[in-house]
C-alpha cells in the first residue's frame, strides 16, 4: 500500500467521526495558537520598547540628580559646565512639572518642561512653526513656550497657536513655537506637553536647580569613557556620597531588556507549548480507542495480504493528519488572536513567522512521536486473533 492510499484511508477515518476527531485536535489546536499569540504580544511589545529606547538615542546619557545633604541639585551653571568634559558634544537641562493650562473654557493639566536652547539639537525634537527658545528668553525669565500638537489642538483647535497666549497657574505665556509631531516616549506623550525658558521654569515651578541632564556624546564608541568622566566630576560635586546621582545609559538598558524580554518569551512560549503536549497525549488516547474499535478490520486487511508496515503507516498517517488538521487550524486562530489584541488594546502583537514554523513543526511531531505507540499495537495484532474479535 502506497502513502497516497494510506492518507485516503485516514481521511476517512477522521471525516467518518468528525466530533471526536475535533475533540482530540483541540488540545494541538489551543497549544499552537496559545504558543503563536503569547510570543506575539511578547515580540511585539519588546519591538514597542526597543523603537521607543531607540528614539531616545543611543549617544545619550540621562543623568538624574537625587543629591544628598545641602547638595540636592546642580545649579544651571554647573549642568552646562557638564558639556566641557572631554568627549562631550552637548548636554541639556531640564527641569519638570506639570501646570493647569487655560484658554478660554477649556482647562487641562499638562506636563511641562524647562528648557535651554540645546535642547532642540539633543533631543532631536524641533519645531513646525514660530521659533524656538532663545538665550535672551532665558536670561530675561521671558514667559513664553512652544507647544505640543497635541495640547495645541485641544486648546486652540485647527488655529494657529503660535502668537496666541495660554494660562498657565494663572500667569500669561505667549506661545511662540509649535513642537512637530513626536508621538509618545516610554513615560508620556511628547505631543501633549509645554515647553518654556529653564530659567523662568526654575522660579514658576519653584525647582530648586535642575536634577536632570541630557548629555550627548560626539562618538558612540566613547559613550562608556564620557560616563566615567561624568561620575567622576559628579562624585566630587557631592564628595562621594552614595546614591546622590544615577546615570542612564539606553544602549545598556536596550540589551538588558532584549535579554529579558527573550527569556519571558521562551517562556511563555514553553507554558503554552505544555498543551501541545497535553493535545499530544489526546491523540494517543483517542488513536489507542480506534485501534481497538478497529481490530476486526485490522485483521481482514492482513488476512488479505497488508503487510506489518502497511498498517503501521495507516495509523500513523492518521495520527499525523490529526495533528497537522489540529496545528493549521491552530495557525489561523493565533494570527486572528493577535490581530484582535493589537486592535482592541494598547499592546503591540508581532507575529513571528519562524515561530509559526516551529509551533506547526513541533504539532507534527507530537502527532508522530504520540501516534507511534498506538500505530505499533495495531500492526503488531495477530490476523487470527483481530478476526475472532466481534
Amino acid at each position: 500500500m502506497n502513502l497516497l492510499q494510506s492518507v485516503k484511508m485516514a481521511w476517512k477515518s477522521i471525516a467518518g467521526a468528525k466530533i471526536r476527531s475535533f475533540l482530540t485536535m483541540l488540545g494541538i489546536i489551543i497549544g499552537v495558537s496559545s504558543v503563536i499569540t503569547l510570543v506575539s504580544v511578547g515580540q511585539g511589545t519588546t519591538s514597542q520598547i526597543t523603537d521607543q529606547l531607540e528614539g531616545l538615542g543611543t549617544d545619550l546619557l540621562t543623568v538624574n540628580i537625587m543629591g544628598r545633604g545641602s547638595s540636592t541639585s546642580l545649579s544651571y551653571d554647573e549642568a552646562m559646565a557638564l558639556g566641557d568634559t572631554k568627549g562631550v558634544k552637548a548636554v541639556s537641562p531640564i527641569i519638570s512639572g506639570s501646570v493647569t493650562a487655560k484658554n478660554g473654557t477649556t482647562n487641562d493639566t499638562l506636563s511641562i518642561e524647562g528648557i535651554a536652547p540645546s535642547y532642540e539639537e539633543v533631543q532631536d525634537f524641533h519645531v513646525q512653526a514660530g521659533r524656538y527658545i532663545l538665550d535672551m528668553d532665558n536670561e530675561f525669565r521671558m514667559k513664553v513656550a512652544l507647544i505640543g500638537t497635541e495640547a495645541a489642538s485641544t486648546f486652540f483647535g485647527t488655529d494657529n497657536p503660535v502668537g496666541q497666549k495660554i494660562q498657565l497657574n494663572g500667569s500669561s505665556f505667549t506661545i511662540v513655537g509649535l513642537l512637530e509631531s513626536k508621538g509618545s516616549s516610554l513615560t508620556a506623550s511628547n505631543d501633549n506637553k509645554l515647553l518654556i525658558p529653564i530659567a523662568t521654569a526654575e522660579r514658576f515651578l519653584q525647582s530648586r536647580g535642575v536634577r536632570s541632564i541630557t548629555v550627548q556624546v560626539q562618538d558612540t564608541k566613547e559613550i562608556d569613557t564620557v560616563k566615567t568622566s561624568l561620575e567622576a566630576a559628579l562624585d566630587k560635586k557631592f564628595q562621594n556620597a552614595d546614591n546622590a546621582y544615577s546615570i542612564f545609559n539606553s544602549q545598556e538598558m536596550l540589551d538588558t531588556l532584549n535579554s529579558t524580554t527573550q527569556m519571558l518569551s521562551l517562556a511563555l512560549g514553553g507554558i503554552a507549548g505544555i498543551s501541545l503536549l497535553v493535545g499530544g497525549i489526546g491523540i494517543m488516547n483517542i488513536m489507542l480507542v480506534s485501534v481497538s474499535e478497529r481490530t476486526r478490520e485490522i485483521g481482514v486487511r492482513k488476512a488479505i495480504g497488508a503487510k506489518k508496515r502497511d498498517i503501521l503507516m495507516q495509523f500513523m498517517v492518521e495520527s499525523t493528519a490529526l495533528s497537522g488538521f489540529g496545528g493549521l487550524i491552530g495557525i489561523a486562530m493565533g494570527y486572528g488572536a493577535s490581530a484582535l489584541i493589537g486592535h482592541y488594546s494598547s499592546l503591540t502583537t508581532t507575529v513571528s513567522f519562524p515561530i509559526v514554523l516551529i509551533a506547526f513543526g513541533f504539532s507534527l511531531f507530537i502527532g508522530i512521536v504520540f501516534g507511534m505507540i498506538p500505530a505499533n499495537k495495531a500492526a503488531k495484532l495477530r490476523p487470527i486473533y483481530a478476526l475472532r474479535t466481534e
